[in-house]
């Protein structure tokens, strides 16, 4: 007897299911408004185009990384709009233009070869921006780290956690001596270092937890790796020494509720929002996001498991890890050192980045002001989001590229050999045996 097989889900059918849950979501945002709201349509109409234009037109890219990618903006756009349509839409023109991006990036990674050559000018770009957040930032939440111009305000530190990748896998990716190893060691410190005068300890902690990553994977040197570990250890301890509101998130993480009506209000009110949710949460629309600080950026994720429950909450961690874990395919499918360490290192900035913020909402960690990636409110994270998406789908096919030049290759030496050694090709044995 036969067993039939499971049929796993297909790719457009969870494209299908993602579509559902926007029109859904966005349904109820409209339901549940005392007034109509045209905003709510042109976002649902939004969300839903740009997943068909990423499923159906970028079809040479890893298309699973884009479902990921664009679901997670679906779930930030929404929960923005609930919170804030006119937050939201910001939101939406920003999304708008990671697209473009990261369409640009891809192309880009894909037909430029000269990127490994280029680490000593984005090395002087690194120390601009953050040297211009140093002497010209203005404090956010206890750090110096964004600059404003005129209505527009950025934080430098989104972006060189990009050029912080390409340095290092243009140095590691080499022959690793005593001068790229020193050159390498001295960049990410200066980086750290300027970080910390920003008091942007959250970037610094996801600067140096990359670092280490990418040094790990480029040398497999354990002794490497404990060193590093010890610096960056030693450099948390001097943070802590120096700068009194990490001392203040120190104390939070220990027991917030000692200062709820102070520094503590935010943490508790974000551990009161995901405890409210339960398993399946309140509702859209049911819960409170606007009692939490900092609702649509720091603590999103607090919100998402107050309206969707706990398990949405996990569920959105399992589309993290199936990104992670695609990205290290791409990696372990690049033809050369310098693109592998290139993946390795934006997978990991992701990946530290969305353990770090949750880490700190649900009080694992302590807190630090980072953005959840792709659902977080905020132009530079979008950005920077999307343009490590463009640099692994420009790896991707770049990879895709290389398969077929190696398949034609394969073929034409198969048919070099068929020719010489007068061997039929498989349907002509089997015309043959079909005539006979």
């Amino acid at each position: 007897m036969s067993r039939n097989r499971r049929r796993k889900p297909s790719l457009s059918s969870v494209v299908f299911t993602m579509i559902l849950f926007d029109i859904s979501a966005f349904g109820v945002l409209i339901l549940n408004s005392e007034t109509f709201d045209p905003l709510a349509l042109i976002a649902m109409a939004a969300t839903v185009l740009l997943l068909i234009f990423q499923y159906f037109i970028l079809s040479n890219c890893d298309r699973t990384v884009l479902v990921i990618a664009n679901f997670l903006v679906s779930v930030g756009l929404v929960i923005q709009f609930r919170i804030s349509p006119s937050v939201a839409m910001k939101q939406l023109v920003w999304i708008v233009m990671g697209m473009v991006c990261m369409i640009v990036t891809t192309l880009a990674i894909r037909r430029s070869k000269i990127w490994p050559n280029l680490w000593r000018i984005l090395i002087g770009l690194s120390g601009v921006f953050l040297a211009s957040a140093v002497g010209l930032g203005s404090e956010k939440f206890g750090a110096s780290n964004w600059i404003n111009i005129g209505i527009f305000s950025f934080q430098p530190s989104e972006f060189v956690k990009i050029m912080l990748i390409f340095v290092l896998a243009a140095l590691l990716g080499r022959e690793r001596n005593m001068k790229t190893m020193i050159i390498a060691a001295g960049y990410v410190g200066a980086c750290l270092l300027l970080l910390l005068l920003q008091k942007d300890l959250g970037a610094a902690l996801l600067y140096a937890g990359t670092a280490m990553i990418m040094l790990y994977i480029a040398t497999g040197n354990k002794l490497l790796l404990a060193g590093s570990a010890a610096g960056g250890a030693a450099g948390a301890v001097v943070a802590y020494k120096m700068f009194s509101h990490v001392r203040v998130r120190v104390a939070l993480w220990k027991n917030p509720w000692a200062m709820y009506e102070k520094q503590g209000y935010q943490v508790v009110q974000g551990l009161i929002a995901i405890a409210s949710g339960g398993l399946f949460g309140l509702g859209l629309m049911q819960s409170m996001p606007k009692s939490i600080p900092a609702a649509h950026t720091d603590y999103i994720f607090a919100v998402i498991c107050a309206e969707f429950g706990v398990l949405f909450g996990l569920a959105l961690l399992a589309f993290y890890l199936i990104f992670i874990i695609r990205g290290a395919i791409i990696a372990m499918d690049c033809r050369n050192s310098f693109d592998a360490l290139v993946a390795i290192g934006c997978v990991s900035m992701l990946a530290l980045q969305s353990f770090i913020i949750i880490g700190g909402v649900t009080k694992l960690i302590p807190l630090t002001g980072i953005t959840l990636p792709f659902v977080s409110y905020g132009g530079s994270s979008i950005l920077s989001c999307f343009f490590i998406l463009g640099i692994l789908e420009g790896l991707a096919v770049k990879n895709g590229d290389a398969d077929e030049v190696e398949f034609a290759e394969w073929n034409e030496e198969q048919d070099e050999w068929e020719e010489k050694n007068g061997w039929e090709t498989e349907d002509e044995a089997y015309d043959d045996a079909y005539d006979e």
